[in-house]
């Protein structure tokens, strides 16, 4: 879905973004997904990643784009899915439940 409102277009929105100085020096940049969907549309977003051969991860509504070819290496355990780990409460936060 592309935002007709955008004085943008999705080429011209994805060509800012990967023309900016993190990306020249191969770091690392974050957006929100609802943007690059808004912006640019999430397959022609994609499409430009595969392009450039970077990776990018998503995490509660945010993209991050690993803009180098370096691999990525997760320092905690390998994540696991919501379904894996249960419902959980309060207590287990070490917070008490405020009823």
């Amino acid at each position: 879905m592309q935002n007709r409102n955008s004085p943008l277009s999705p080429e011209v929105w994805l060509h800012d973004l990967f023309a900016c100085k993190a990306v020249q020096q191969g770091g690392v940049i974050r957006r929100k997904a609802r943007d690059v969907e808004r912006f640019a549309g999430m397959d022609m977003f994609m499409r430009e990643i595969r392009r450039r051969g970077y990776q990018v991860v998503e995490n509660s509504g945010q993209i991050v784009v690993f803009c180098n070819r370096a691999p990525v290496r997760w320092l905690t355990a390998a994540p696991i899915s919501s379904k894996e780990i249960g419902p959980k409460s309060f207590e287990d936060f070490g917070l008490r439940s405020q009823s």
